[in-house]
């Protein structure tokens, strides 16, 4: 893109991804001259991959509850200003059909890139242009009016940025640590970073321990402490994964130890007394395998080998089946990391931000958006969510 020298825009929002576009297409709207700054070849590339390429792009439950930041009431503003029905009336008003899959969790009916789609219609109603390809390599605040900016072998300037460059999670995406350098570039303050939304791997005791299920999944209870998730995990041959475990990661920290409830409705308990009322003669591996798989249930209730019949079982034992079915404690090793995270946990921290504008407190020219503020949400169209009301409040505010 060839730039007139000299040539000024209000508004340069680095990263075309769900919060960059949000924010550029309501700046546009305002009579802004936008541009938006993209490295890679094309716009909105985890979009593109979400949700299995359907794009689980908000969730009929966000609210603040749902998201996890050293200030969980940060998100408020954001949220009040555009709320999950604003962003849903706007896939509505482009025709995009849609359905609720479970939990509230919206997708595509077609393909994610309706969504990507409906991004560049309003950047371009809005006059917004956007330059891909586009690295920028250097960031030079020149007063309190504005930023001059390197990209490639061309300069520009601009009245307000918008850094809306994402995090560090799926590198092969293109993810990076741009807008955390420019962040301690600018002495603004940082909260740790971690992988979220991510599976875990085991220790050598516990691949032991549940050596031969990779590929067997069951409805669980995740719990950590006081927080805890209630859907399906996935056993795999590096450790554990699915929605539950993806969920309770981003809770997650070194060390922690997580606990595990196979049969999170049932008291296994009383349920096995009452069996041994009524079937004394059933054998209990027989009465449970209803509730768990085979494979599962056989790994679990492997430490007390062969189990009689109901009526040759005594509270004792029936305990020790209860421990371990419900109470499975697993120490992770780690987890597989950004490239397998769906997120990055921690950011920009929401104590330099305005929570009304996103703008960094003491100057109202520069906007921090999306993954790169330390706001992270659940599984589920949470994130997307954010993204859509942290861009439009900076979009109306820049």
């Amino acid at each position: 893109m060839n730039l007139k020298p000299g040539h000024i825009f209000d508004v340069v929002v680095i990263g075309a991804g769900a919060a960059g576009l949000m924010c550029a297409a309501e700046a546009g709207k305002r009579g802004r001259s936008v541009l938006v700054l993209e490295k890679a070849e094309k716009v909105g590339k985890k979009i593109l991959i979400s949700g299995g390429g359907r794009c689980n792009f908000t969730n009929l439950f966000a609210a603040p509850d749902r998201y996890v930041s050293e200030n969980r009431h940060f998100c408020k503003s954001a949220f009040r200003q555009y709320t999950q029905h604003d962003f849903i009336a706007l896939v509505e008003k482009h025709g995009i059909s849609y359905h609720e899959k479970k939990l509230g969790q919206l997708f595509c009916d077609e393909s994610a890139s309706q969504i990507t789609d409906l991004l560049q219609k309003e950047c371009d109603a809005a006059g917004v242009r956007i330059w891909l390809n586009a690295n920028v390599e250097k960031v030079t605040p020149v007063h309190e009016d504005g930023f001059n900016l390197t990209v490639g072998e061309q300069a520009l300037e601009c009245r307000s940025l918008v850094v809306a460059t994402g995090g560090l999670s799926i590198p092969k995406m293109g993810a990076t640590d741009f807008a955390f350098r420019l962040a301690e570039k600018l002495n603004l303050p940082l909260t740790e970073r971690k992988p979220g939304l991510v599976p875990f791997t085991f220790q050598d005791a516990e691949m032991d321990r549940f050596s031969g299920l990779s590929g067997v999944s069951a409805d669980i209870e995740a719990r950590i402490g006081k927080v805890a998730f209630r859907e399906n995990i996935l056993f795999t041959h590096k450790g554990i994964s699915g929605p539950a475990i993806l969920q309770i990661s981003s809770f997650w920290n070194e060390g922690d130890k997580v606990q595990l409830d196979f049969l999170p409705e049932l008291d296994v308990l009383e349920e096995l007394k009452k069996q041994r009322a009524e079937n004394p003669k059933t054998k209990v591996e027989k009465y449970l395998s209803r509730f768990l798989a085979n494979r599962l249930l056989d790994k679990l209730l492997e430490p007390l080998g062969e189990i009689p019949e109901f009526g040759n079982c005594s509270d004792k034992l029936f305990r020790n089946i209860h421990n371990l079915l419900k109470i499975i404690v697993i120490k992770p090793s780690g987890t597989e990391g950004y490239r397998k995270a769906e997120v990055t946990v921690g950011g920009v921290c929401t104590s330099c931000l305005q929570s009304k504008t996103m703008a960094v407190k003491g100057r109202d020219n520069l906007f921090f958006i999306g993954e790169a503020v330390d706001v992270t949400g659940f599984l589920g169209g949470y994130n997307f969510q954010w993204a859509w009301s942290s861009g439009f409040v900076a979009g109306r505010h820049v």
